[in-house]
């Protein structure tokens, strides 16, 4: 009984994210963990719907192309850039937690602070030009210093 009280304490979802979080474990302490990685990110936006498999791609080049220097790994399951191995910024498929959006987060490490109120998440419907222009801002000045 103790065990169905427990799985019932989870939802499906939340148990994949506990899933994914144990394989980025054990990823992380294989010899070629930063190859090993980057092919989880991308096997990650692979499996996306399309749509958001296409922001997905296009988040992940505009953060490569604004900070190089990142790292690159899964976090729960979801793409994510790193900086001395803390997650600064990710991408949140619509689809992983039946939202009607994606997002786009940014985490402590990120220091985007701004006076005593701000956005550390935003949710991504489309990415154009301002979009682009906004993310690219925000990603530079996460990974800078």
């Amino acid at each position: 009984m103790a065990n169905t009280k427990a799985s019932a304490a989870f939802s499906d979802d939340e148990k994949a994210a506990m899933k994914a979080a144990v394989a980025e474990a054990k990823r992380a302490k294989q010899a070629d963990a930063a190859a090993a990685e980057a092919a989880a990110v991308d096997e990650a936006i692979a499996a996306m719907p399309p749509g958001d498999r296409a922001l997905a791609q296009k988040f992940h080049d505009l953060v490569l192309a604004a900070a190089p220097e990142a790292g690159i790994r899964t976090w729960y399951g979801m793409p994510a850039y790193t900086k001395d191995g803390k997650v600064v910024t990710f991408f949140k498929p619509a689809e992983k937690f039946k939202s009607r959006y994606c997002t786009v987060g940014f985490e402590d490490a990120a220091a985007l602070d701004d006076g005593t109120f701000w956005p550390t998440s935003y949710a991504v419907a489309g990415i154009g030009a301002a979009e682009e222009k906004a993310i690219t801002a925000m990603v530079k000045k996460a990974f800078a210093g």
